[in-house]
């Protein structure tokens, strides 16, 4: 009886690990999802790992936020089907492993005012400890060490 109550723990904290684990990343921090920023600079540094968010904030109906290609990521431009997020606080979470490009679909936004994003996503096994600095910028949610 004990070994089956174990194995059920187990499996329910398997399950929800990583999305604990998991951390936000507020794409430009304080600057937000906006043009003529690097965005690359920015990345840098970083380890996006399965089940970590990109958070886009910006203001709805100035921005928005197409996934592309690594083709699309170069030309500024996405395929005709491409459905743009536009909430202005979108979150993406990093599903699958490998590169990942974003873009903005505002006319120039891309290819003028340098509104794009590539990252390379790690498998969640590669994940390290959530960074303080990684945080910071975090909408003001409590962390689970608040009040320790």
């Amino acid at each position: 009886m004990a070994s089956s109550q174990l194995f059920i723990i187990l499996a329910i904290l398997a399950i929800v690990a990583p999305s604990i684990l998991a951390t936000d990343y507020v794409v430009g921090d304080d600057k937000g999802w906006t043009t003529n920023f690097d965005y690359q600079a920015w990345a840098r540094g970083k380890m996006f790992v399965v089940g970590d968010n990109l958070v886009f904030h910006y203001p709805e109906g100035v921005h928005n936020v197409l996934k592309v290609n690594g083709t699309g990521f170069q030309q500024c431009a996405a395929p005709a089907s491409t459905a743009p997020l536009t909430s202005g606080h979108d979150v993406i979470t990093l599903a699958t492993p490998g590169r990942k490009w974003y873009i903005c679909g505002a006319p120039n936004h891309c290819a003028a005012g340098g509104q794009k994003l590539a990252i390379t996503v790690m498998p969640s096994s590669f994940a390290p400890s959530p960074s303080p600095l990684s945080a910071k910028y975090v909408a003001s949610s409590p962390s689970p060490t608040s009040g320790c």
